[in-house]
């Protein structure tokens, strides 16, 4: 049994698919379909049921991709620790991050991640936050940018920091006056409007029909996109109005831009963090990329 099987093996087993398997390992699939048999014969069990439209784990392949994760992690352990010990300035690390959020947070932490540690590369890997749960407790990506709750229990994280949601309304809209007088808005008042959201899959969906929910009511959802900038361009002329993170909401856009207001106590938040796997080594370079988050996030919310 090489350690080259145990990888392939898993990647199918992620894939369900020979092709994309093959692909995402380099190999041509004839290849890979030889070793996989190899790998059964000397077993003298099969891992995979195959049919004509899907791969599928027997039992006893889902018993030999547990244990073969846990050796390959045993592994990456290694060759981390010494890669540590050795004080090499070089590594990589897999970022994964919110397309939305990333897009806001990302140029505040990358200068000065890579202005303190020039040899290390940065591979970012933007997905919805449902998908970087997934990769992230796969292990294809070192750590991601994720926020609160968290849905698969193999993830452990880092808290980077509290961030407040705030409501966009069309400029002409009779709460925008609001924003002369510093009243806030409560998300009670907003049951009859329509509402502008993202996509499912994404969180920030999820976490602004959760809130309304909590306030009594179901939004009435009007439109719906993959892009924050795209909702927040529709909120801005007349379609409806949405909610949006802070760190989003500051940032400085050219044209059609709503009004953004403050919401009343208790002001809903969301809590950012870090996450990887539970139980992964962090090398010193993925250790040295969290604490620059941690502390330029921290700078950003105290502005």
């Amino acid at each position: 049994m090489e350690l080259r099987q145990l990888q392939y093996v898993l990647q199918i087993a992620a894939e369900k698919n020979f092709s994309r398997a093959a692909d995402k390992l380099h190999i041509a699939q004839p290849s890979l379909s030889q070793q996989l048999s190899k790998l059964e014969k000397e077993l003298g069990v099969m891992l995979f049921q195959r049919n004509t439209s899907s791969v599928e784990l027997t039992y006893a392949g889902s018993k030999f991709v547990e244990q073969a994760q846990i050796i390959i992690d045993a592994v990456e352990l290694l060759r981390q620790e010494m890669s540590d010990i050795s004080e090499l300035r070089t590594g990589r690390v897999v970022v994964g991050s919110m397309p939305i959020t990333g897009a806001h947070l990302l140029p505040h932490v990358l200068p000065v991640f890579k202005q303190n540690y020039p040899e290390v590369e940065i591979t970012l890997l933007e997905d919805s936050s449902m998908n970087l749960e997934k990769l992230t407790a796969s292990g294809q990506t070192d750590l991601s940018l994720l926020s609160l709750p968290l849905e698969i229990p193999a993830l452990a994280y880092e808290e980077l920091g509290e961030e407040r949601i705030d409501l966009a309304v069309p400029p002409e809209h009779p709460l925008a006056k609001r924003i002369l007088d510093g009243t806030r808005t409560s998300l009670e008042e907003l049951k009859d409007e329509p509402f502008i959201v993202l996509k499912e899959g994404q969180g920030f969906r999820k976490m602004t029909v959760e809130l309304c929910r909590k306030a009594g009511f179901e939004p009435r959802i009007v439109f719906e996109s993959n892009n924050m900038e795209t909702v927040q361009s529709l909120v801005a002329t007349g379609m409806g109005v949405t909610l949006v993170p802070r760190f989003i909401a500051r940032a400085p856009r050219s044209e059609f831009v709503p009004v953004y207001l403050p919401l009343a106590d208790p002001v809903p938040s969301r809590t950012l963090v870090v996450a990887y796997r539970r139980g992964r080594y962090l090398s010193k370079a993925a250790k040295a990329f969290v604490e620059t988050f941690k502390s330029t996030v921290s700078e950003l919310t105290e502005e």
